[in-house]
């Protein structure tokens, strides 16, 4: 490997690092004799996940870090004054090959800045995908990032040969996005979406029809979206994130802690380091909407817009709603205890699954898996003399479950606490 790629490569990978919507989930493909890699690979670095649950190591790079767009947010804006490079189709082949032979990855994470227009750079893309299917038959992970603008018959070839497409909302209000990218809207943001969204349904068709038809996109798409650089609520960005879901091709939606790494534009706000803590809030929420069945106006509405930074979605969700506890785990359904802080999807499953062949206590309950630190508050079953949420007073809660480095109530001041009720 030539001075010049390393150079280059050390440039675009460091260029890449605030993309963060990488995960390899939902492909499941081995390799075929006189082919290279798969999609489910061993151990080694972590930067993603294959759908069994196990780490995989991509090459997280960009094709160039040269871009049309002056966008306010973006450290490869047009206006920065930053080293710049480009790799060719060919050199970026090379790359992935080489360090997959030599165990450094298993799969590709590809993004690019825009230059000239979206087809040009679309189509460079692409052919590295090409290249590396069929001319080196690489059946690695590949996840492309879809250029906003880009064509539909572009969009549909690049599904043919990554796993996954993505297209990055970035701001979750389009008024806040022309303020900080003007050359772009939603419009060039939503119609790729809809372009792969319509190729992963026709291909399904297809595949009825046709045992052996080429996958389109096997992983679906995702999008990724800045938290923290725009005036937008909680609610305004997950209020977007459950509208992207009800697309069925919509795997998953990123947030990413707005970085402040453009400090002399004024149009963004002053932060000495990322909202990581919001980020975080929002992904539970996220998951709540995903898997345990809550709707977004559960999760924030007029009344709270914002995520409560100390406790996670569920629980604030809970001490917000206290006339549904407590939940009888001997007799609740599934729907209700998945609503029970500190127990899980599997957990709700076992419970139900248990409670078949006799009911439950607090012993059975622990060797299920549940967090009894939480759900003791808000369940009842054999044995439980804890008081409940509906006893006790809603500071005391707080105070009681709140994972802050302030000073937490013991259990002794709660028992005075009771007493003097």
């Amino acid at each position: 490997m030539n001075a010049d790629v390393l150079d280059k490569l050390k440039i675009l990978a460091e260029s890449a690092k605030y993309d963060v919507s990488c995960s390899s989930s939902g492909t499941n493909r081995s390799n075929q004799k006189g082919g290279l890699g798969n999609t489910v690979g061993g151990w080694g670095i972590c930067h993603s996940f294959a759908e069994d649950g196990r780490c995989i190591s991509l090459l997280k790079i960009m094709l160039t870090n040269h871009c049309i767009y002056d966008c306010a947010y973006c450290i490869n804006r047009r206006s920065n004054d930053l080293r710049r490079a480009t790799l060719s189709v060919s050199e970026l082949v090379g790359l992935t090959i080489e360090f997959y032979r030599r165990n450094y990855i298993e799969g590709l994470f590809l993004s690019s800045g825009v230059v000239r227009n979206p087809d040009y750079t679309m189509e460079r893309l692409v052919r590295v995908a090409k290249d590396l299917r069929l001319v080196h038959h690489f059946n690695g992970y590949i996840h492309l990032k879809s250029i906003p603008g880009a064509s539909r018959e572009l969009v549909n070839e690049a599904g043919l040969y990554a796993d996954r497409l993505s297209v990055n909302v970035e701001i979750p209000n389009e008024e806040s996005l022309k303020r900080l990218a003007p050359e772009k809207d939603f419009k060039s943001v939503f119609q790729p979406m809809r372009y792969i969204q319509q190729g992963v349904l026709e291909n399904s068709e297809e595949r009825k029809k046709f045992r052996y038809a080429p996958r389109f996109a096997p992983a679906g798409q995702s999008t990724q979206m800045i938290v923290g650089a725009t005036p937008e609520t909680d609610k305004d960005i997950l209020h977007l994130s459950s509208a992207l879901y009800e697309r069925p091709s919509m795997k998953r939606v990123y947030y990413s802690g707005y970085v402040s790494v453009n400090t002399y534009d004024t149009r963004l706000p002053a932060l000495k380091q990322p909202p990581l803590v919001r980020e975080n809030r929002l992904y539970q929420a996220d998951w709540l909407m995903r898997f345990y069945q809550f709707k977004v106006d559960e999760i924030v509405n007029d009344a709270y817009p914002d995520l409560d930074l100390e406790l996670d979605p569920k629980l604030s969700w809970a001490l917000r709603h206290p006339e549904q506890f407590p939940v009888d785990v001997n007799k609740a359904d599934y729907e209700m205890l998945l609503r029970v802080p500190g127990i899980g999807v599997k957990s709700a499953k076992l419970i139900v699954a248990s409670r078949r062949y006799g009911r439950l206590g607090s012993y059975q309950l622990k060797k299920i898996g549940i967090v009894m630190k939480k759900a003791q508050y808000f369940i009842t079953c054999n044995e439980l003399s804890v008081r409940t949420v509906n006893e006790m007073a809603p500071q005391v809660m707080r105070q009681l479950l709140a994972p802050s480095p302030r000073k937490k109530i013991d259990e002794r001041q709660l028992q005075l606490t009771f007493a003097d009720e």
